[in-house]
């Protein structure tokens, strides 16, 4: 089945793993913008960004949906 997955937070990352792992073609993910974190204020992007790019699938990330 070919999916367009929308997440951004911790908690979505192993739904998209389990839909990676299960066979799917994960088409492109959609996520929030990277954020500047910490002191430093050093851009940071979301966790499924993180997952998503690991797993060479196309990230979009729009400043509004």
């Amino acid at each position: 089945m070919k999916i367009v997955f929308m997440g951004t937070p911790d908690f979505a990352v192993p739904c998209l793993e389990a839909l990676i792992n299960a066979g799917h073609e994960v088409a492109a993910v959609f996520t929030q913008p990277d954020k500047p974190k910490n002191r430093g204020h050093k851009m940071t992007p979301p966790p499924v960004k993180e997952c998503a790019v690991s797993h060479d699938i196309p990230v979009y990330q729009p400043l509004s949906l």
